[in-house]
């Protein structure tokens, strides 16, 4: 079994005890923080091994590895091979810093996007467009319904049933 599936079928095992689950996941979560910190310190620099060689780079075991491949994989440069990924397989960590950035926001993740270390990549300003841009690209917006009383949204002035709504 590929290490993806093995990976997947643990943090998302639907008959582990609820509370075994969480804290699973909140080792995890610290884990994975701790290496964005170190990533996020030299964000130009890529980072590259096989699967297991950053797992010790990193002090976190074959799993947790995967998992934080699992989760970097849409924000990299060039997206590793993770579905058949081993061990011994070599992978990159060359991130985009915008595209990790909006990929943190995106899973609401604010333990990961308010990192000090973005401080030194990104200003206040910048971070808040990234969040902000991030944020209006998943929300849907409805069109004001125009009622037939309406003033035409043309800009003729007449009723919206006398001039455009009208029937054809």
């Amino acid at each position: 079994m590929a290490l993806l599936e093995q990976w997947r079928s643990k943090a998302y095992d639907e008959h582990m005890d609820k509370q075994a689950l969480q804290r699973m996941w909140a080792a995890y979560f610290e884990k994975e923080k701790n290496i964005y910190k170190e990533l996020l310190k030299t964000p130009d620099t890529e980072v590259k091994g096989s699967v297991k060689e950053l797992a010790e780079k990193y002090d976190v075991d074959i799993m947790t590895m995967t998992g934080f491949l699992d989760g970097i994989n849409d924000s990299l440069k060039e997206p590793n091979p993770i579905e058949e990924m081993e061990e011994d397989t070599e992978v990159s960590l060359g991130f985009d810093k915008e595209k990790l950035y909006k990929n943190m926001v995106a899973a609401e993740a604010d333990w990961l996007y308010n990192l000090e270390e973005w401080n030194d990549i990104f200003d206040e300003d910048t971070r808040k467009a990234l969040y902000k841009e991030q944020k209006s690209s998943t929300t849907i917006r409805k069109e004001a319904k125009i009622y037939p009383n309406d003033p035409c949204p043309c800009g003729s002035g007449k009723k919206y049933k006398k001039c455009c709504g009208r029937a054809k």
